[in-house]
């Protein structure tokens, strides 16, 4: 059996259960879902596939009626709007967090060298998800999980052909988090600026450059239009996840069975996004490809001095925070064992075939 197969046998299975016990389930729950988006596939698909699914899940007894960004509070802060009972569940971005503490950068996926593919590997074989929950639980009072895969980001979008080290210095860049951080500490002059901003700033030469998210993503913001270069490939953020949020009264609400309906409507939506995002990437890259814009790829120097720089912010971030060690220490163990992967298994899209 397949693992599409099994998902969908997962999800009969699930809502059978769930119709089975509807004479003695809690009364129907309606929740409002926060969110920081303010349109686009994050929410209108991926925010909407979980809410979808943990209806069918629970049998109809969890209704989640789902609210673009800013509606229910700030947009950059779900966390607080969940957490008070504003909302009882949302769709976000742990990194939007990391001021609290840096350990969610690791969690939301940063310049770490994990791919999508490696990321749910780890999330759901390798302790991941159990780590993300316990911390998001022990540290900001929150039930969270994973519900969304983010694919590779493009690197750049610049008016300023970035290949090496030596082009990066003094770079102007928007960007956010601990890559921030990092392209500072590897010579870009950083920019934090809101998403909505961007288009401008690139187009009055404000900031060089900037990155954002995937060829998905990126191709509705016209980015490409106001600048010429478009770099490859994503290591600054080669693959992550979105979460979904759930308040704490509301979790101990549920009974455990629709607790663990709520886990895999996350992972069915997990699923669900890589299949939509990955695809709907392909024909927003080709669009770039046969377009005006001129494709960079980083030369190999300059991916290793990004990696080299990343382990060294790691190291010294994991010395005083335990839990930014613990989340770093099974990330790189998880790492070590995908050394034989190429070995056996042939790269997605390789070997030139047509």
């Amino acid at each position: 059996m397949n693992q599409s197969q099994r998902l969908t046998t997962g999800v009969v299975l699930a809502t059978s259960l769930a119709a089975a016990s509807a004479g003695v389930s809690a009364a129907e729950m309606e929740w409002k879902m926060a969110t920081p988006w303010g349109g686009g596939p994050w929410l209108e698909r991926d925010a909407q596939t979980f809410a979808d699914y943990a209806n069918r899940l629970t049998g109809g007894d969890v209704e989640i009626e789902v609210f673009p960004g800013g509606t229910l509070g700030g947009a950059l802060r779900v966390t607080n709007t969940v957490k008070a009972g504003v909302a009882e569940v949302s769709h976000n971005y742990i990194n939007y967090d990391y001021g609290t503490d840096p350990t969610a950068a690791l969690l939301a996926g940063h310049s770490s060298g994990l791919t999508p593919e490696e990321f749910m590997l780890w999330m759901y074989q390798g302790g991941g998800a159990e780590l993300y929950e316990e911390f998001r639980r022990e540290v900001f009072d929150v039930v969270a999980f994973p519900c969304s895969i983010l694919g590779t980001e493009i690197f750049l979008h610049s008016n300023k052909k970035v290949e090496t080290l030596e082009d990066f210095q003094g770079l102007r860049l928007r960007t956010s988090g601990a890559w921030a951080e990092i392209a500072s500490r590897l010579g870009a002059s950083t920019v934090v600026m809101a998403g909505s901003e961007i288009y401008n700033a690139l187009d009055r030469g404000v900031i060089d450059a900037a990155e954002w998210g995937s060829p998905e993503m990126n191709k509705p913001t016209g980015f490409q239009d106001v600048a010429q270069y478009v770099v490859l490939p994503g290591v600054h953020q080669s693959g992550g996840f979105l979460e979904c949020q759930v308040n704490q009264e509301a979790w101990d609400g549920l009974s455990a069975e629709q607790q663990e309906q709520l886990r895999l409507a996350g992972k069915l939506s997990v699923f669900d996004s890589w299949l939509a995002s990955s695809y709907a990437d392909l024909e927003a890259y080709q669009t770039l490809v046969d377009g005006p814009n001129e494709i960079v790829q980083l030369d190999p120097s300059f991916i290793e001095a990004i990696y080299e720089e990343t382990r060294a912010w790691e190291d010294e971030h994991a010395e005083d925070n335990e839990w930014f060690a613990r989340v770093l220490e099974s990330q790189r163990g998880f790492k070590h064992s995908m050394q034989t992967w190429q070995q056996y298994r042939l790269p997605i899209g390789g070997m030139g075939r047509e």
